[in-house]
């Protein structure tokens, strides 16, 4: 069995691989070195509450993934897209929004 920071280590890095970050880029946008990001990711280090904060919103992990990996997964693409439009800025909000919009008036029409 896992332990916790084998859990972390694993939900991190394919949190970062699904985001297409590499180890390099997550590690300038929370502002740690990459050796920390590896060893978060391979070695079983965990990290303090503030990064632990600054990765889960970056990456938009589900914390329920961290906290109670025994459950299954019911993580839907629609709760993935939300927690990372929590992260955006005004003008992000903005352009997501007229996207969105754009396809569903592109849509085709059901017959």
């Amino acid at each position: 069995m896992q332990n916790e920071a084998e859990i972390f280590g694993a939900v991190l890095k394919a949190a970062r691989q699904e985001a297409g970050l590499t180890v390099e880029a997550l590690a300038e946008r929370i502002g740690v070195s990459e050796r920390y990001i590896y060893r978060l990711e391979n070695n079983g280090s965990t990290p303090g509450y503030a990064l632990l904060y600054k990765l889960i919103r970056e990456l938009a992990i589900s914390p329920d993934s961290l906290f109670y990996p025994e459950k299954p997964a019911q993580d839907s693409e629609v709760d993935a897209l939300v927690r990372k439009l929590a992260t955006c800025d005004g003008r992000a909000l903005a352009v997501a929004k007229g996207t969105i919009q754009l396809l569903i008036d592109t849509m085709p029409k059901k017959p």
